[in-house]
């Protein structure tokens, strides 16, 4: 068998192991085609679990507003506001709470507060985020989001 010089030798070798640029852009190719079927998928996923993270923090605040209710004979006035789940209201030594953990959960994912109404339109009380807009109405990510 006949032995190649070894300057020839790892240049062969150093070929085997490396890739060429077709491969590279290949993969790329791939990569991209991917990006671009999952990308649009993923950003749906996000904007939907906003808003299910928005119904479902509503639900935990008008339950936390049935404990207030009991404890208090009433709901908070809009004075007081949802803030009466979390600091007592001046003048109300029956307040038995925080019925909230921590003030940042009367804020819905897109950061603005959460608005109640007493008597709501599809309860007894209604707890509702106006969606990514903060406007009435919308669709989408935009759409309004309530404890009904």
């Amino acid at each position: 068998m006949k032995r190649l010089s070894p300057a020839r030798d790892r240049a062969v070798h150093t070929r085997v192991n490396g890739f060429t640029l077709l491969e590279l852009l290949v993969v790329l190719a791939i990569l991209g085609l991917l990006a671009a079927i999952v990308g649009p998928q993923v950003v749906r996923y996000l904007g939907t679990s906003r808003s299910e993270a928005a119904h479902v923090q509503a639900r935990n605040i008008a339950a936390s507003l049935q404990l207030y209710r009991l404890d208090m004979g009433g709901f908070p006035t809009q004075e007081e506001g949802l803030k009466a789940l979390v600091q007592a209201p001046a003048g109300h030594p029956e307040w038995n709470g925080p019925y909230l953990a921590e003030s940042a959960a009367l804020n819905d994912p897109w950061g603005h507060p959460y608005q109640f109404k007493v008597p709501g339109e599809h309860g007894e009380v209604d707890v509702f985020s106006l969606g990514s807009d903060n406007a009435v109405g919308g669709t989408g990510e935009a759409k309004d989001v309530g404890n009904w």
